[in-house]
């Protein structure tokens, strides 16, 4: 199949993805969202911020040590300079759940480019100024609430989604990568692809070959 190619199939694929935007496995497994969004033609795509760092604590030093090593993903001067200190990803879970309700298809690329400040420049997103340039990058209008220290409403209900997807698999770890063809679903284990996120897309194939035969 050519590379520009996407796969098409009878029946409806959707992925759905539960992340933490300040979470160093979460950075890691972003890039193996962006190859199965570029392989496959999906119906709905439903990236869930799951708001796990709520201000109490942060990523330990050894897990970000163990995703630098596992994957290919870079982390910043800026950002492991201030790795201690107690981080907050509420406001970036509010405004991820106003993207997703107003400007959806601008979602996975927001998703991409917060990680990026996240992650390489330091960028925290605790305050409305922390978003300010990439607000005015993408000509965004985001209502106060999302610049609150609570939960929005529309976050909420994200989370109530992550809810009933963690019973249905048995599981509240993240991140999680699940595809579904038709009424069927397809676990991706994320952390076999992240040292290389091109395979992931043959593996995919071969569960949804199995899936149809």
């Amino acid at each position: 199949m050519p590379a520009n190619q996407k796969d098409t199939h009878q029946d409806p694929l959707t992925l759905y993805f539960i992340y933490d935007s300040h979470c160093p496995w979460s950075y890691a497994t972003t890039p193996v969202v962006a190859e199965l969004i570029n392989a496959f033609e999906f119906s709905d795509l439903h990236l869930l911020h799951c708001a796990h760092f709520n201000g109490s604590d942060a990523p330990k030093k050894a897990q970000i040590e163990q995703v630098s090593k596992l994957s290919k993903v870079v982390f910043g001067d800026n950002y492991l300079t201030q790795n201690k200190q107690k981080v907050s990803s509420i406001k970036v879970a509010n405004f991820m759940s106003w993207v997703q309700s107003k400007q959806a298809s601008k979602e996975f690329e927001l998703l991409q480019v917060i990680q990026q400040q996240h992650f390489v420049a330091g960028n925290s997103f605790e305050t409305r100024a922390d978003f300010d340039k990439l607000i005015n990058q993408y000509k965004l209008s985001p209502s106060n609430k999302v610049f609150k220290d609570a939960l929005s409403h529309e976050a909420e209900s994200v989370l109530a989604g992550i809810a009933e997807i963690g019973e249905a698999i048995g599981t509240n770890a993240f991140p999680v990568l699940v595809m579904t063809s038709g009424d069927q679903a397809i676990f991706i284990d994320h952390s076999q692809h992240i040292s290389a996120p091109e395979g992931v897309v043959a593996a995919v194939r071969k569960e949804l070959s199995a899936l149809e035969g």
